[in-house]
């Protein structure tokens, strides 16, 4: 009996009965308990295994989750609720792992799940990163970034015996390998392996997120992406890399050895899945462990080849990872015979120097490793993979045109439903029955609802109740007021100037010029960001600085914060996510039109309820396409449109300035005096002559578009029936997204574990 067993963990720790624990002591004995129940299950065994070796895994806080795929959530909630507790507020106990940043990493964790609960063998490989990217603090509108402690001597980590030497040149370390459990829904286990860094110090980090860079026997596993502005910093990502390669691979070839398979026999028994290019180093290294095993090199690149997959997530170049081989000379000498061979043997083949390895500059194209001596290569969503194979990747599509496949990106439903909105889903379950948590198109029988106003007014009323939520939780955490019965415009993700958030910033500019001239919105809006800019990224910092000085000016001005306010929530995280996507009314997918992959916030928010304003960008493509152009808002150029323009070289933000006077107004507005009073006038000024003489990522080609739309998407809202329609419609048809149909496909066409 769950009450007996739970009750004697508590006993055992503290002396106490459940009632008369406080609600950390009660965090700590869920953890023991679910621990227990963890560790009677079976590990998951199939033909074939498969490893997701990611530089990120952002797995959020893993109680709930925990709780809901062991099949005891309701049950512990009622045992708190009968001693007085509230489960809510025992998970706020839980300290957010610092593991990753955005999508990617969130991704990673989402697939680590799904493939447990498909009862698939497959673990993660990755860092232990002590401090994650950084805790993000707002000063003087202008975001700080501090570390983020967050291991804590009892959590989620197992500490292991497996420890490996790492070789750096002329320089040794030790790796060590902790496991978190992946429980799988309703399955068994499987293992997220981390590697840490054994003489690691945390005490070198001073005044916020500065340490030695060079000091690599100390500093290697702290941070998650170290800032890259200086050289220091940029071979610290390469002994990042390579650790977190080298420790996966000889912990995978020693899980074959001990399992008795032939290390020529590889790629019958596992697949590595390499996630983007951070992981690629396993390639050469894999080899190299191969010949010093006596395999020849020919025979072990051909091993490996079979082995290794690739997933591509990013259309941007910059984001395609180069080293020069000086640098890879310095931190991993032993390697640069094995991939100068690889480039040779890629040279021999083909004359086009745009497929090459090495370029005339002597820098190394870690992708072009990826495809070259990988097997698979994907991309994350219908549009992305169509521009990597007739643009971006187009002259290895021309050569390995069977490797090239599509799998849109999923989220896991458990956490995004379930575990944040069991409002929400305890009223589907009530409608439709239980089947759509391990099979989401079932959701599509929603849609037989979609005329009946009782559903309807229910659906409203959940939307109110997240609304509520999440008004109180912002009064508690940021002292920030809101009004529920506003209008929430949501846009939470990495700042970064193709995902354009300054466009957002600009309308809520318009917005606010247009009160100050009598021209008032018929329903109050609430314009929510949540979003960290990477600490050397000084344009999207600029951003930041000044979405936070608007915020200031309107919360300063009765006359428009009636009408308009903003709030930019601070840290955002997984956690902050599972408040902010149940309360959204209007989910920003803002992109400009052939730079996001995917997106996977786009689906969480569908998932939730919230209609989506979106460009023709990642998966929002495939939103449309589910949805209808009815229930959702489209604005923008085209990704051919946008594709062409970079390639013409004739987009001039300058011209769209001069021709628009509503442009130049609101564009002028971010070095008006009253922002100068409350901003920074380097930053300010330097965001104004970025968006006038560069706007690289075109905001002012769809803005005019972005605001007509954006203001039909408010009128519309007021008419509450057709809304709850769309939001019900919108909830139907995510089903698609779910990462459980993602992982059936990887399986199905790359992995085939069974």
């Amino acid at each position: 009996m769950l009450l007996e067993e739970f009750q004697n963990i508590v006993n055992k720790k503290y002396g106490k009965k459940i009632s008369d624990c406080d609600n950390r002591e009660i965090y700590y004995a869920i953890l023991d308990l679910v621990k227990t129940k963890t560790s009677e299950k079976e590990i998951i065994e199939n033909q074939r295994k498969v490893y997701y070796i990611s530089a990120e895994f952002l797995i959020g806080k893993l109680l709930s989750n925990n709780l809901i795929n062991l099949g005891i959530y309701d049950e512990i909630k009622n045992i708190l609720k009968q001693n007085d507790k509230n489960l809510s507020e025992i998970e706020e106990i839980e300290p957010e792992p610092s593991l990753g940043n955005g999508g990617l990493g969130r991704l990673a964790s989402c697939f680590l799940d799904s493939i447990a609960s498909l009862g698939l063998s497959g673990d993660g490989i990755g860092l232990n990163y002590h401090f994650g990217l950084f805790k993000q603090k707002f000063e003087d509108n202008l975001q700080k970034e501090y570390k983020n402690d967050w291991i804590e001597k009892e959590s989620w980590l197992n500490k292991t015996d497996v420890v490996f030497d790492i070789n750096f040149g002329n320089t040794k370390v030790k790796s060590r390998m902790y496991d978190i459990d992946i429980v799988g829904y309703n399955h068994g286990i499987n293992k997220l392996h981390l590697f840490d860094l054994e003489t690691l110090d945390e005490n070198i980090v001073k005044d916020g997120i500065n340490f030695d860079k060079e000091n690599i026997e100390k500093n290697i596993t702290l941070f998650l992406y170290p800032d890259d502005s200086d050289e220091a910093v940029r071979l610290l990502r390469i002994f990042q890399q390579y650790f977190m390669v080298s420790s996966g691979a000889q912990y995978i070839l020693q899980e074959e050895k001990r399992k008795g398979h032939s290390l020529k026999d590889l790629y019958k028994h596992i697949c590595i899945q390499i996630n983007d290019t951070h992981p690629t180093m396993i390639i050469p290294e894999l080899i190299y462990l191969l010949m010093q095993e006596g395999i020849r090199m020919k025979q072990a690149i051909d091993i490996v080849s079979k082995t290794c997959a690739y997933t591509n997530h990013t259309i941007l170049s910059e984001a395609l990872e180069k080293w020069p081989t000086e640098y890879l000379y310095k931190v991993v000498p032993h390697l640069m015979p094995i991939i100068e061979a690889l480039n040779m043997i890629v040279c021999e083949k083909f004359e086009d120097k745009k497929v090459h390895i090495i370029d005339d500059n002597q820098v190394v194209h870690m992708a072009h490793i990826d495809i070259h001596f990988g097997y698979s290569v994907n991309g994350v969503a219908k549009l992305h993979t169509e521009i990597l194979k007739d643009s971006e990747l187009n002259h290895f599509y021309k050569i390995y045109p069977e490797k090239f496949n599509n799998k849109t990106n999923g989220i896991t439903f458990r956490r995004w439903l379930l575990s944040c909105n069991n409002e929400l889903s305890d009223y589907i379950t009530s409608l439709i029955g239980d089947e759509y948590k391990t099979d989401s198109t079932k959701l599509e029988n929603l849609l037989k609802y979609v005329d009946e106003d009782d559903v309807l007014q229910k659906i409203d009323e959940i939307k109110s109740e997240k609304k509520k939520q999440l008004k109180d939780y912002l009064m508690q955490t940021q002292d920030i007021q809101i009004d529920e019965n506003s209008i929430f415009d949501i846009q939470i993700k990495r700042l970064h100037e193709y995902k354009r958030q300054q466009m957002n910033a600009l309308y809520i500019v318009y917005k606010y010029l247009q009160i100050k001239k009598g021209i008032l919105p018929k329903h109050p809006i609430t314009f929510i960001f949540g979003a960290k800019s990477a600490p050397a990224y000084i344009i999207a910092k600029d951003i930041i600085h000044f979405i936070l000085c608007m915020q200031e000016i309107i919360e300063n001005d009765e006359e428009v914060s009636k009408y308009i306010k903003i709030v930019f929530v601070e840290n955002y995280n997984v956690s902050k996510a599972e408040k902010l996507i149940p309360a959204c009314d209007v989910s920003e997918q803002i992109s400009l039109a052939s730079k996001e992959a995917s997106g996977t916030g786009n689906m969480k928010f569908m998932l939730n309820g919230a209609v989506t304003l979106g460009t023709l960008d990642g998966a929002n493509v495939e939103i449309s396409e589910l949805v209808g152009e009815d229930n959702i808002y489209i604005f923008g150029k085209k990704s051919q449109t946008v594709i062409e323009h970079y390639q013409n070289k004739d987009y001039v933000s300058k011209d769209y300035y001069k021709n628009s006077p509503i442009i130049k107004e609101i564009v002028d507005f971010i070095v008006d005096e009253k922002v100068l009073k409350v901003g920074q006038k380097e930053n300010l000024e330097r965001l104004y002559n970025e968006i006038l003489n560069k706007d690289w990522f075109m905001t002012l080609l769809d803005i005019e578009d972005y605001i007509k739309t954006k203001d039909k998407v408010f009128d519309d809202y007021l008419d509450r029936k057709s809304w709850l329609k769309k939001s019900l419609i919108n909830i139907a048809k995510s089903g698609f997204f779910s990462s459980d149909r993602t992982i059936a496909e990887y399986n199905k066409d790359i992995w085939k574990l069974n």
